[in-house]
């Protein structure tokens, strides 16, 4: 009888040190850790690549380059052709007999308080393409009235820029933005504009011309002040 009780003793503690055992060691967890990979936790995470090819932007028309430090301009809707930067020894440089330069206002006359907005245009009526260099260093815009100048664009520009390009046969372009002038006399000793006089309205006429790339508008643009 002795004996049967301390056999069920010990059958008992056999099983509560397995138990523990099985608690401590949890030998399935080495075999479900097996069929992770090891790396999942590192493994960066990547973009998904599409197959297919993504098609490229056609360029935007930006026209010809303003003088973007001359005082009074004011931004204005892109028109014309973007112009070719000229590839080396291709075309040759444009000729006055090639080239027609328009001088454009954006109105014919301007009420009390309104300022002319001032463009070019820039047609290649050759029959080839050819080379014109049409930066901001290459452009003039020139109000008079009868035989005073009241306003040139150069007098207070800053850090002119050279931009050499083609100019396909028939192609026309225009500036990118036009440039408003503030209906004062222009001078490099008033470059402040803060003591310029105002140019006279009341129907008072005044011309628009322009130059660019050493080539002028053939005409002027005449509008009225008031």
């Amino acid at each position: 009888m002795y004996r049967r009780r301390r056999l069920a003793v010990l059958l008992v503690l056999i099983v509560i040190v397995a138990g523990v055992w099985l608690l401590i060691a949890r030998p399935w967890q080495g075999k479900a850790d097996d069929t992770a990979p090891t790396d999942a936790v590192a493994q960066p995470l990547l973009p998904a690549v599409s197959d297919s090819t993504q098609p490229t932007p056609e360029p935007t028309d930006s026209g010809l380059p303003v003088p973007g430090a001359t005082p009074g301009a004011t931004p204005g809707a892109t028109t014309g052709t973007q112009p070719t930067p000229a590839p080396t020894g291709s075309a040759k440089p444009c000729s006055t007999d090639d080239i027609a330069v328009t001088a454009v206002t954006d109105k014919t006359a301007y009420a009390t308080g309104v300022d002319p907005k001032l463009s070019i245009e820039l047609t290649n009526n050759g029959k080839n393409p050819c080379t014109l260099n049409v930066g901001t260093s290459q452009q003039v815009f020139t109000i008079t009235s009868g035989d005073d100048t009241w306003w040139r664009s150069t007098d207070c520009q800053t850090e002119p820029s050279d931009m050499v390009v083609v100019l396909q046969a028939g192609q026309k372009v225009s500036s990118a933005q036009p440039i408003t002038w503030d209906r004062t006399r222009s001078s490099v000793a008033t470059c402040d504009a803060k003591n310029r006089p105002h140019a006279p309205g009341g129907g008072a006429t005044y011309r628009l011309s322009v130059t660019i790339g050493g080539i002028s508008s053939h005409d002027e643009a005449a509008f009225q002040l008031y």
